[in-house]
């Protein structure tokens, strides 16, 4: 695999330093247990709002169930289950798109390139309907996700990280400390959400996952999962996922956690990166 060249690792050291004080703060509050995005919010830079969680939000360890191979030259910006079927989008101008996966091979049952000069971030399914966010065009594609065969696409302002869903309305982050909730139909705002621990601003938010009732989001450049209030926007606490996947299998290009699927049918968990050689699935502690 050719080296992975990307505009967003010029800002990365900036960024860095506020997750490294979020990190710090989990993993003195874990005692045990464990990565790069190379993009900052609309917000500026994170390290101004993201000071250290304070000590009383409960962190928590995981246990490894499972372990599935993952594609490593898939720069993962997006999972989802979607009636027990694996999803993922894939970003990099030139390597973006989405696909379908077998989970037990890895293998790519089917796939959707995106085209230059788009960099692919997160994506959703709601009704009949797969929605793809780009990171700078400012544009939202939509497909129907039976097909893959694109049927449309929205304009948005500002730069576009991860989505989710409530079962009605689009969830979008954007690297920043708010959340968006969007109209499908028209992918208007229609409420913003700033999500907070105790009353500080935490940013860096980007994959997204609406796991019972909560919303479940990747801290960028670290190996910690928020999990947020999505009626108040409070983070009601932190999982630890540091040291899931050793150094020894990192290339140190970008290869961060980023990856949050849930099947609510199944209970089943998973979490991957991007250019990870594994996908887990996990359960916490």
């Amino acid at each position: 695999m050719s080296p992975i060249v990307s505009p967003r690792a010029t800002r990365g050291i900036a960024a860095l330093l506020g997750v490294v004080l979020l990190a710090g703060s989990a993993l003195g509050a874990l005692g045990s247990c464990g990565g790069d995005r190379g993009e900052v919010g609309q917000g500026g830079a994170p390290g101004s709002a993201s000071p250290a969680p304070a000590a009383m939000t409960p962190t928590v360890g995981y246990e490894v169930v499972a372990r599935y191979p993952h594609d490593r030259g898939a720069f993962t910006q997006g999972l989802l289950f979607h009636q027990g079927r694996l999803f993922e989008s894939t970003g990099q101008v030139g390597t973006s798109g989405i696909r379908e996966v077998e989970l037990t091979s890895g293998r790519v049952l089917r796939d959707q390139a995106l085209e230059k000069p788009h960099f692919g971030e997160g994506i959703v399914i709601v009704g009949d309907k797969l929605y793809q966010l780009t990171w700078q065009s400012g544009k939202a594609f939509v497909y129907d996700w039976a097909t893959f065969r694109r049927t449309g696409t929205f304009a948005y302002d500002g730069e576009g990280w991860g989505l989710t869903t409530d079962g009605t309305s689009v969830i979008m982050s954007t690297g920043g400390s708010s959340l968006l909730w969007r109209d499908p139909a028209t992918f208007a705002v229609t409420r913003t959400l700033p999500v907070t621990d105790h009353g500080v601003p935490v940013s860096n938010l980007n994959e997204l996952e609406w796991v019972e009732g909560e919303i479940w989001a990747n801290l960028w450049q670290s190996d910690q999962l928020a999990r947020i209030d999505p009626s108040t926007g409070a983070v009601k606490g932190y999982v630890n996922l540091a040291g899931i996947l050793p150094a020894s299998e990192r290339s140190g290009q970008e290869d961060v956690l980023n990856g949050i699927a849930y099947d609510p049918g199944t209970k089943r968990l998973l979490v991957t990166g991007k250019l990870w050689p594994t996908m887990f699935e996990i359960r916490v502690k």
